[in-house]
């Protein structure tokens, strides 16, 4: 019998000191970075997207590698990217930690248009507020001075 599974992750996470670092205008050459990160890794990208202080990813985790691994991949080889490209010069790198939440098949589409919608969401709601909030939805304690 094969090896059959669904684990669908949002991960988020921010910019060192969450410096608006990552600009506009390039950031769709980070997104499709990432997105080649993912597919090496044998990961499904379902929607990418962020905002210059902040991004989301919504991806299924391939069964041969942790979510930890997947996160450090990601952000070692974007921090370098991003700083060798040149098109990212305010970025000092990223925060230490990140978040990750599950969600079933059921909630799929309501993320994909969730993260879809970062740049309108956000003219309502702070990046630390939106992190607290996530937190909270999904049960996770935390303590405010790591935020």
């Amino acid at each position: 019998m094969g090896t059959y599974k669904q684990i669908y992750y949002q991960i988020v996470f921010g910019t060192k000191n969450r410096k608006p670092s990552i600009n506009e205008k390039n950031e769709s050459e980070l997104y499709k970075y990432i997105w080649g990160v993912l597919k090496n890794k044998q990961c499904k990208l379902y929607r990418i997207n962020g905002m210059p202080d902040h991004i989301h990813i919504f991806c299924d985790l391939h069964t041969s590698i942790s979510l930890s691994n997947l996160v450090k991949d990601i952000k070692v080889s974007t921090n370098l990217w991003m700083k060798q490209s040149g098109l990212f010069p305010e970025f000092d790198g990223w925060q230490e930690g990140y978040g990750a939440f599950t969600y079933s098949i059921r909630e799929k589409e309501t993320i994909v248009n969730y993260i879809k919608n970062q740049k309108e969401h956000h003219k309502n709601e702070t990046f630390e507020n939106e992190f607290k909030r996530l937190l909270n939805e999904h049960g996770i304690e935390f303590d405010e001075k790591y935020l």
